[in-house]
């Protein structure tokens, strides 16, 4: 299964896309030194932020898992930048170019976890 987190960046108000345009660089970084540590595992970087409206971003990561332990760091990374920028985040699958998302999770839906993720995706 191809799994994706991306920064939620839709929905936002004014204040959190102020934010999340600030934050941009350092979440840009951040997921970069991820996907660069990780990519003898098939990880990639998401990052079509080319829009001026932050809600046609997609800012995150794809991965292949075949189980929950998997998910285990991606969760881990994306509950930590969620700590310190305040930022929510979407998790899913993604099949035949579309995603799928089964679960929201940051700032303001409460911390990820990923056995509970792995339940959703039927890992």
């Amino acid at each position: 299964m191809q799994l994706y987190v991306l920064v939620a960046c839709d929905g936002l108000d004014e204040k959190q896309e102020k934010a999340l345009k600030r934050h941009l660089p350092d979440l840009r970084a951040a997921l970069q030194a991820y996907v660069d540590d990780n990519a003898a595992n098939g990880v990639a970087l998401i990052d079509e932020c080319d829009s001026d409206e932050c809600e046609d971003w997609r800012l995150g990561i794809c991965q292949p898992v075949k189980k929950t332990v998997h998910l285990t760091f991606p969760v881990n990374l994306f509950n930590d930048l969620a700590r310190q920028y305040g930022i929510d985040c979407e998790i899913g699958s993604i099949e035949e170019g579309e995603y799928d998302p089964v679960s929201f999770f940051g700032k303001r839906e409460g911390q990820g976890d990923a056995f509970l993720i792995g339940a959703y995706l039927g890992l």
